[in-house]
C-alpha cells in the first residue's frame, strides 16, 4: 500500500528506514508527549520496525505504519492502529520538519485512502493535553474532542499526564 499526495508519498515503515526513524524516534524533544517514544536505542528501534514491517505482509494487519517521505527523505511517521476494531490515529514528524503541515496532509490522505478503498470512516486519536499542535491538528481534520482522562503515562516522562481523545465519522 502507498499514498500520494501533493507533497508526500506515505510507504509501508521497515528496517531500511532505521537511521531516519531514529533522528526522531530517539529525541526526547521530539517525542516527549509521546506514550512509547523516545525509544531507548537502535535495537529497540530495529526490533519495531521489522516488526511493522512484518505486520505489512499479513492478510488484516492490526496495525499499519507509514513512512512519512518528503521529497526523497523520510521526516516521519502515521500510523493505524486498531483498537478493539477501532482505528487510532498516530503521527510523528521530525522536528526539522514541523510546522509545514506535514502532519496534517499524512493524515488526511490516510483518513481518505482508508474510507475510499476499506470502506473505514470512523477514526479517533489521542493527545496528551498539554501538545497544543497535536490537538489543533485533530479539530483542523475535523475531529472533535470527546473525552478527556487523567491516567496518561508518557514515556519520558516520571509523571502521569491528561489525555484528550479525539473522534470523527466521515461523510
Amino acid at each position: 500500500m502507498e499514498i500520494t499526495t501533493e507533497r508526500l508519498i506515505l510507504r509501508p515503515l521497515g528496517p531500511k528506514y532505521l537511521a531516519t526513524y531514529n533522528e526522531y524516534a530517539m529525541s526526547l524533544e521530539n517525542a516527549r508527549y509521546m506514550c512509547f517514544l523516545p525509544v531507548e536505542d537502535e535495537k529497540e528501534s530495529l526490533e519495531f520496525l521489522k516488526a511493522a514491517e512484518e505486520e505489512w505482509s499479513k492478510p488484516a494487519p492490526k496495525y499499519y505504519e507509514f513512512a512519512v517521505i518528503h521529497n526523497g527523505v523520510h521526516i516521519g511517521g502515521i500510523s493505524v492502529h486498531m483498537e478493539y476494531g477501532k482505528p487510532v490515529l498516530g503521527w510523528i514528524i521530525n522536528r526539522k520538519y514541523q510546522g509545514q503541515g506535514f502532519a496534517y496532509e499524512s493524515a488526511k490522505a490516510v483518513m481518505d485512502y482508508f474510507a475510499a478503498n476499506l470502506g473505514i470512516r470512523y477514526f479517533c486519536a489521542y493527545c496528551d493535553t498539554r501538545n497544543t499542535a497535536s490537538f489543533k491538528l485533530m479539530e483542523k481534520l475535523g475531529m472533535k474532542r470527546v473525552h478527556e482522562s487523567a491516567g496518561r503515562k508518557n514515556r519520558a516522562s516520571s509523571e502521569e499526564a491528561s489525555e484528550y481523545k479525539y473522534e470523527i465519522e466521515m461523510p
